[in-house]
């Protein structure tokens, strides 16, 4: 570990991809080149995070601007990006002089705010993409951001780190993952001799030098004393009047979602699940972006195509993220990770699932559709820590969309299981030693969950087809059960308001 002050710098280990054979032969503007296994293919400092931490960020700046006096330069196969959290940053980044040399490898700033970290990169230069799909190559993206779950940065990017945004320079550099920065050198100097990242390191005192005399309080005082005014665009935006909210029927971005469709000014009575199907069937580790993806959109997924259908260009197809006030976007996206392996289509990838009993292959929205208008309720089935990662609600508003009725899992993540109640979905869990393979699960049965008992009850009995097992019911208070018998904590609180 290598620190100075404000941060500290780990050594990442050289990952196996080295040992993996393949490779592509890809030609960019104008230079040709190998693209291989452990490719660095996206190189991002990015997550208002680490990019509020002005040590870390001037590091950054300071070993771009050693790197490029010594005649290093990106490697072309890499994409970099800047995106600090704050207006701040390009403030002092002029003013140290360090703006030119941090453009000069790539790291233009794109924007403010969430950029890579939530699947804001954007897509790589077609070659590349076609490099990756023609060697089939794991390729890997770098970012100084919080989160690395998988498909989450890239949809063609399978490998993920987080670094420090020095490191993020310094594989930039490299272009590779399968580097020792400790004993391989990072390039070749414009004086023909190998270059370390030793070499380019910036020493604790250099860094808070150029702190001290590029950073004053006087920055964020100007920089925040308008920071809700906007630039002309956001100025001139129309604003509804009235007391309500002016929805748009016209509008792919926000819509009238459908919780309050139907609804009873009181509570039903949560009954037992007869004739359901499994949708889902996952193993271990499952996080809420497997579950609800925040990146980009593709053309032919069912959210691709629902936008296509409402007259919206590929260009402008956003991000999941973006559109998560469209109910419709959202519900097509549930279970769209192009990593989701549903152990109901073995062998796939992605948004797939079998519908039963015809045994039809579909998209996993499709299929739901389907059995929705058969009157067939669903669950979910999955293995331990179901729903880890952040915590977002589409992940359970998603799944209670395409009519989930519970989930069954080996364990769960604390913030998804109480999601999942408050969107009315009942939380099960297998009795310790059970799994879905013990008791010789396939997901291909027809299920039944009696005894719930309007939610009281602690366990419930399970019938998948001949086979009966006792699970766990994950409602901890008497809040929790409330919840659920009101269908969720939306219809909770706007009967609450509606007899105030």
């Amino acid at each position: 570990t290598e620190t100075f002050d404000g941060g500290a710098v780990v050594q990442v280990t050289p990952t196996a991809v080295a040992e993996m054979p393949g490779g592509a032969e890809v030609t960019l503007d104008g230079e040709t080149f190998e693209l291989e296994h452990g490719s660095v293919v996206i190189a991002a400092i990015t997550s208002c995070t680490n990019t509020s931490n002005p040590a870390v960020m001037v590091g950054a700046g300071l070993l771009a601007k050693n790197a490029v006096d010594r005649g290093l330069s990106r490697k072309p196969w890499v994409k970099s990006s800047l995106a600090p959290g704050s207006k701040v940053v390009t403030e002092y980044y002029d003013k140290a002089g360090l703006t030119p040399y941090l453009e000069e490898l790539g790291f233009h700033t794109v924007g403010y705010g969430c950029t890579t970290c939530i699947g804001n990169s954007g897509p790589l230069p077609e070659p590349i993409s076609q490099g990756i799909t023609d060697g089939d190559l794991v390729v890997c993206a770098v970012l100084s951001g919080n989160r690395n779950f998988e498909a989450r940065i890239h949809s063609e990017v399978k490998a993920n780190y987080l670094a420090s945004p020095p490191l993020v320079v310094a594989y930039a550099l490299a272009g590779r993952m399968d580097i020792d920065l400790t004993t391989e050198p990072i390039g070749v100097g414009s004086d023909g001799e190998d270059v370390f990242l030793s070499d380019l390191w910036p020493s604790p005192a250099d860094v808070r030098e150029t702190v001290a005399g590029a950073i004053g309080e006087e920055m964020f005082r100007a920089i925040y004393a308008d920071v809700f005014t906007g630039d002309d665009t956001w100025r001139e935006l129309p604003v509804p009047e009235g007391e309500l909210f002016a929805w748009d029927p016209d509008s792919t971005y926000v819509r009238l979602p459908t919780y309050f469709d139907g609804m009873p000014s009181e509570p039903g009575v949560v009954d037992d699940v007869v004739g359901a199907r499994c949708l889902v069937s996952v193993g271990d580790s499952v996080t809420t972006d497997h579950i609800s993806p925040a990146g980009s959109i593709k053309l032919d997924s069912p959210a691709g195509k629902y936008l296509i259908e409402n007259g919206v260009e590929r260009r402008q197809f956003n991000s999941y993220g973006s559109r998560r006030g469209n109910h419709e976007v959202m519900v097509r996206g549930t279970f769209a990770n192009v990593r989701l392996r549903n152990l109901l289509v073995p062998g796939s990838e992605g948004t797939w699932t079998v519908h039963l009993p015809s045994g039809e292959e579909a998209t996993i929205y499709d299929t739901a559709e389907r059995y929705r208008s058969e009157g067939v309720p669903l669950i979910v089935l999955a293995g331990k820590e179901y729903g880890s990662g952040s915590s977002r609600d589409w992940a359970a508003k998603g799944p209670k969309l395409l009519g989930v009725r519970a989930v069954i899992a080996e364990t769960y993540e604390r913030i998804h299981r109480s999601n999942l109640l408050m969107m009315g979905i009942l939380p099960l869990q297998f009795l310790p030693g059970e799994t879905s393979e013990s008791l010789g699960l396939t997901g291909r049965e027809e299920f039944s969950i009696q005894g719930v008992a309007n939610g009281e009850a602690r366990e419930v009995t399970v019938r998948a087809d001949e086979t009966e097992f006792r699970a766990l019911v994950r409602l901890e208070t008497p809040r929790e059960r409330e919840y659920l018998r009101h269908g969720g904590i939306l219809p909770y609180v706007l009967r609450r308001l509606l007899r105030a």
